[in-house]
């Protein structure tokens, strides 16, 4: 049911292990630190990382008249959660369907899931360019769809896996709203010394060569990973981390500064 979401923002990947679940997660909690309601959805059926990242492991969805009811992170319903990782029995469960299963799965993430009223929808997506991402697509083809951020990480592999995601959205008419290079660097826990273990640079490269805006690039930083489940606008606010997620809801938002507001 996504007529009731104001806004909707898909996280592309081509290339699996980029970090795209984490990055999904911690702009939905941003999102939510700025004071908007705010729903994700998980729909990487064979690797659903975001019950694991938020420690929602463990709670079951319900359904109520108007369709399945998501998992809720917070007392006051701010945050709302969809994943099939609540469907399975344990985390040790793998999901071993054909395609066409796979796709009537997502479909019904779409349509039967009562988000109620939302302001922004995260949908964190599988990598690649396969049947899930054919079908989020036809379903959001009437929808107010904002656009795609896509990750990536430095290495020149990842590189040219985003090249082929670019090429799918702009088939399928999806906004690429910019790029995020991850994993760019590592900073010291010690010194905070920001050192590029892997080469840099790839996706601000790649953004000025397609014509779409980068984000920004995020080093690997152990502060920032210590409490997935919370904002790193709370836990670690003077963060690369923190300051790039402010910058991205600023022009999601259309706001000048990251402020709490009344819903």
């Amino acid at each position: 049911m996504l007529e009731s979401v104001k806004h909707i923002i898909l996280i592309l990947s081509g290339k699996g292990g980029v970090g795209k679940s984490t990055i999904s997660t911690q702009l939905a909690l941003a999102l939510k630190e700025s004071g908007y309601k705010v729903g994700l959805l998980d729909v990487d059926l064979c690797g659903p990382s975001v019950p694991y990242l938020l420690k929602l492991e463990g709670h079951e969805v319900h359904q109520c008249p108007e369709g399945w009811v998501p998992v809720y992170c917070d007392q006051e319903q701010k945050l709302a959660v969809m994943s099939i990782g609540f469907l399975l029995k344990s985390r040790n469960d793998g999901v071993v369907w054909r395609g066409p299963k796979k796709t009537a799965m997502i479909k019904q993430f779409l349509t039967d899931v009562y988000w109620q009223d939302i302001d922004y929808l995260i949908i964190d997506t599988p990598p690649g360019t396969s049947d899930e991402h054919i079908t989020v697509m036809e379903n959001l083809r009437t929808l107010n769809c904002d656009g795609a951020i896509l990750v990536t990480t430095p290495q020149a592999v990842a590189i040219e896996d985003v090249r082929k995601e670019l090429t799918f959205c702009r088939k399928t008419g999806i906004p690429v709203l910019g790029i995020i290079e991850n994993m760019s660097g590592f900073v010291c826990p010690t010194c905070s010394e920001c050192t590029n273990i892997f080469s840099s640079g790839g996706g601000k490269s790649l953004s000025e060569m397609a014509s779409v805006p980068f984000l920004g690039a995020l080093p690997i930083d152990p502060k920032v990973t210590e409490k997935t489940e919370e904002s790193v606008l709370k836990t670690v606010p003077d963060s690369q981390a923190a300051v790039l997620l402010k910058s991205i809801v600023n022009k999601l938002t259309g706001q000048p500064e990251i402020a709490t507001r009344e819903s």
